[in-house]
């Protein structure tokens, strides 16, 4: 049997991570939940993850900052996770300006969870 995909979220609402949560653990997910990007940032430093979903507007560090930072780690394969935004500011940012700072793909709040479903499994096959 192949290994559970392991996701990281960051998002500093507990409603919308909660909720992400439980969607994707019923998809046989292993989930862990920060905050902030400085918290991704901290647990990249120990673990490994299949997919980094990144809320944009975070405190302490954003995801755009945080997505950036995560393209620059020395280590080359956490550095390619894949990385998607989910963000409620959609308007003030372009497709452009998500692949700029790192991002593979962007979901939009309020979240489709089928499409977050679908995103997640195409990023971790």
């Amino acid at each position: 049997m192949s290994y559970t995909k392991r996701v990281l979220i960051a998002e500093d609402s507990s409603v919308i991570q909660n909720l992400a949560r439980k969607i994707l653990e019923f998809q046989h997910y292993e989930i862990t939940s920060v905050k902030n990007g400085e918290q991704v940032l901290q647990l990249l430093e120990k673990e490994d993850f299949d997919i980094i979903l990144l809320d944009i507007n975070m405190p302490v560090m954003d995801g755009m900052e945080c997505a950036r930072s995560i393209r620059k780690l020395p280590n080359e394969n956490k550095a390619k996770t894949p990385i998607v935004a989910i963000t409620g500011n959609a308007k003030n940012y372009s497709e452009e300006d998500f692949k700029e700072a790192g991002f593979d793909d962007a979901l939009m709040k309020p979240l489709n969870f089928d499409r977050l479903v679908e995103v997640v499994a195409h990023l971790t096959e």
